[in-house]
């Protein structure tokens, strides 16, 4: 094994690797199906964490073997600057998926946008907040689906749900849950007034089926409509959607999507799966919420991020305080900055969290 290698723990990762292979190679390995699922894909897992370290390690081979060549002969010194950027590029990426080390982290995202109160002006702002995270995950080489999209009486959206599919798409679309903050002009006001708008992001981690979570079917209202989306003549005349409500916690989902009944109801239950789940987690942990205080009530008075286009142009995140001028950029979905600060601070809360804690 190389130095670069020890320094990325190139040969702890294939230890890991080889034990995961071992307990898959068992006759019996798929007598617990959940259990089988769960290893399968804590093996994917590793094995990417694997092929980056041997890739990182192999690009800081390569700078050393430049930087060498470079000192007998100078004109190699661009080749360095070439490797050299590749590597820092590796090492970047690399440090972010460090930070995604949460238990959903590295799986799909469910994603709901909500306006808040104020008719159009917050439920076209709701429309630009689901315009900017679908065009961020997309960029991020996310697949996208929608599941629900309830349009606005004049403009924009009352309500909104889609799915967010690849490696890390969860931890990399937390970052947006909770409150967002329009201020702009009106395009609705004749007398062009300054307006302030809200809508809510939920993001919850896609909960496979071999996570326990309990629903009884005498909990839930099932209710199926006619959809209002777009989605052929089919989808239009027939009473296909539908909209499921769990009673006790009052959460609902809904799904208009597809053309089949059936299919909207299971995809609907997927939602309201990990919902509740998220629902019960957060209701675990409010004593710990409330010591790292990452996770804020969704109310009009907490908003995480403040998007302003009147007077002047600023984007600024209320957690970490970063702030971005270039507010184009950012509702058309350039959100990386954002996530990668809110990644650091929510590391920094935590280890802050563990210096505290009794």
């Amino acid at each position: 094994m190389s130095a670069s290698e020890a320094i990325f723990d190139v040969e702890s990762t294939e230890t890991e690797t080889a034990q995961l292979e071992l307990e898959m190679g068992r006759a019996d390995f798929w007598v617990d199906i959940p259990t089988a699922q769960r290893i399968q894909r804590e093996h994917s897992r590793v094995q990417r964490h694997l092929a980056e370290w041997r890739a990182l390690a192999g690009c800081m081979d390569d700078v050393a073997a430049a930087f060498e060549l470079g000192r007998e002969d100078p004109e190699f010194f661009s080749e360095f600057d070439t490797i050299a950027a590749t590597f820092k590029t590796r090492l970047d990426n690399a440090e972010v998926h460090h930070l995604l080390s949460g238990e959903y982290d590295a799986g799909d995202a469910i994603v709901s946008i909500h306006p808040g109160a104020g008719g159009t002006e917050s439920q076209d702002w709701g429309e630009m907040l689901l315009r900017m995270l679908l065009r961020f995950a997309e960029s991020e080489g996310f697949k996208t689906r929608i599941v629900e999209v309830s349009p606005g009486d004049e403009a924009g959206i009352k309500s909104a749900t889609f799915t967010v599919s690849g490696d890390y798409a969860y931890g990399t679309l937390q970052s947006e849950k909770g409150v967002h903050r329009l201020v702009r002009i009106s395009p609705f006001d004749s007398n062009a007034r300054r307006q302030t708008s809200f809508a809510s992001v939920f993001v919850f981690p896609q909960i496979s089926d071999d996570v326990a979570v309990e629903i009884d079917e005498k909990d839930l209202r099932i209710d199926t409509y006619r959809s209002s989306s777009a989605g052929g003549q089919h989808v239009n005349v027939t009473d296909s959607a539908v909209r499921i409500t769990h009673l006790p916690t009052g959460l609902v989902t809904q799904c208009q999507n597809e053309r089949s009944q059936h299919r909207n109801r299971d995809e609907a239950m997927r939602v309201l799966r990990s919902r509740l789940y998220d629902h019960y987690q957060r209701e675990r942990n409010v004593a710990l919420q409330k010591v790292a205080g990452e996770k804020k009530e969704i109310t009009w008075g907490s908003q995480i991020r403040s998007y302003v286009l009147q007077p002047y142009q600023m984007v600024k995140d209320h957690r970490n305080n970063l702030s971005i001028g270039n507010v184009e950029a950012v509702l058309n979905g350039d959100l990386k900055a954002f996530s990668v600060a809110y990644l650091t601070w929510k590391a920094q809360q935590e280890l802050e969290q563990g210096k505290t804690a009794p």
